[in-house]
């Protein structure tokens, strides 16, 4: 992996780049971590909290990306290092309770894994060091004062899901050059999303499409939000990067599929489980870097001065087969911008 320190914003996006490099910027400070062979205080455990909004079955290779990232960097579990998981199976509102469990529990540390798991974790414990992931927008959801600098006991990084809202919507409208009105699905809960809409609506307006926006909240709102937005028409779909969405892959999956919908993903796991596209940060990549965050800080780094991560590439993956099986020709200019072709 090719490393770059940045002030703490991402370079413009550039095409061309796409496919030759993937670089992470804001790592002043992990940069000098130890060698993996070097162990922390030989005989003593130190306990991660891992705080989940999504379940355990659906992001388990999310997890596993975690903790070889940490194998990597000289922690082993049950010997130096133990992990305690929460899950909140996509439902959100149980995340400040199962984040208050683990500060309970006097864990050394806590990992967290979306916007709505990481302000449960901020709003449990303001001594505990936090290491975020999988979260869109770090400063405007109130989780850090800055990237540069987090302050408090935060640090981690962000997949920067806000700011690539409009570019879903147009890349599945160039997929898709006939059709004229989309659907986004998005959850009233998870703090980033309701801002996230002002994002891909001005995009509309660009791109001279409608838009008919769905909040779900829960998994038992979700077969008949979607059947009613395929009732009113839709001909393309957009779904928000979410852990409750995550948690209802397999579903909203079928859904789609059922519907012969096109539909645009924030999560690539998505596209490589049959839906049609994805764009967004390598979040497997991603989580093993969030693991040398852990390192650094459990090793005594402050997690204040360690600013927040960045991708500056993100992935677009388009499934053939599943275009296929829609009828869809996706055009070139699309084939040429992908990362990744399924066949």
């Amino acid at each position: 992996m090719v490393l770059e320190v940045d002030s703490g914003s991402a370079p413009p996006h550039h095409p061309a780049m796409d496919r030759r490099c993937f670089l992470v910027t804001s790592l002043v400070g992990v940069l000098a971590a130890p060698r993996p062979g070097r162990a922390q205080q030989a005989g003593k455990i130190r306990r991660i909290g891992y705080l989940d909004q999504g379940s355990a079955a659906r992001n388990r290779a999310y997890v596993e990306a975690f903790r070889s990232g940490l194998r990597d960097l000289g922690w082993r579990e049950g010997r130096n290092v133990a992990l305690e998981l929460r899950f909140a199976d996509g439902q959100t509102e149980q995340l400040p309770q199962l984040a208050t469990e683990l500060v309970r529990s006097g864990v050394d540390l806590i990992v967290t894994w979306s916007t709505p798991a990481a302000l449960a974790a901020k709003g449990a414990t303001t001594t505990i060091p936090i290491v975020i992931g999988f979260a869109a927008d770090p400063v405007g959801s109130g989780i850090v004062s800055s990237l540069a600098q987090p302050g408090g006991n935060i640090s981690g990084w962000t997949h920067q899901g806000f700011d690539l809202r409009a570019k879903y919507l147009e890349l599945l409208k160039q997929a898709v050059p006939g059709a004229h009105r989309f659907g986004v699905l998005w959850n009233p809960s998870n703090q980033v999303h309701k801002p996230s809409l002002k994002v891909i609506e001005t995009a509309a307006e660009k791109l001279q499409v409608e838009l008919d926006l769905v909040g779900v909240r829960d998994a038992e709102e979700l077969e008949s939000a979607l059947s009613a937005m395929v009732g009113r028409r839709v001909e393309g779909l957009v779904v928000f990067p979410d852990g409750m969405f995550v948690a209802q892959k397999a579903a909203i999956l079928a859904f789609v599929a059922r519907s012969r919908l096109p539909t645009m993903y924030g999560v690539r796991e998505y596209a490589e489980a049959g839906g049609l596209m994805a764009y967004g940060a390598n979040l497997l990549e991603m989580q093993r870097l969030g693991a040398s965050y852990v390192d650094k800080i459990l090793r005594g780094a402050n997690p204040a001065g360690l600013p927040i991560a960045q991708p500056t590439r993100v992935e677009l993956i388009v499934n053939l087969k599943t275009a296929k099986a829609l009828g869809l020709t996706i055009p070139p200019r699309v084939l040429l911008r992908a990362d990744e072709l399924i066949e």
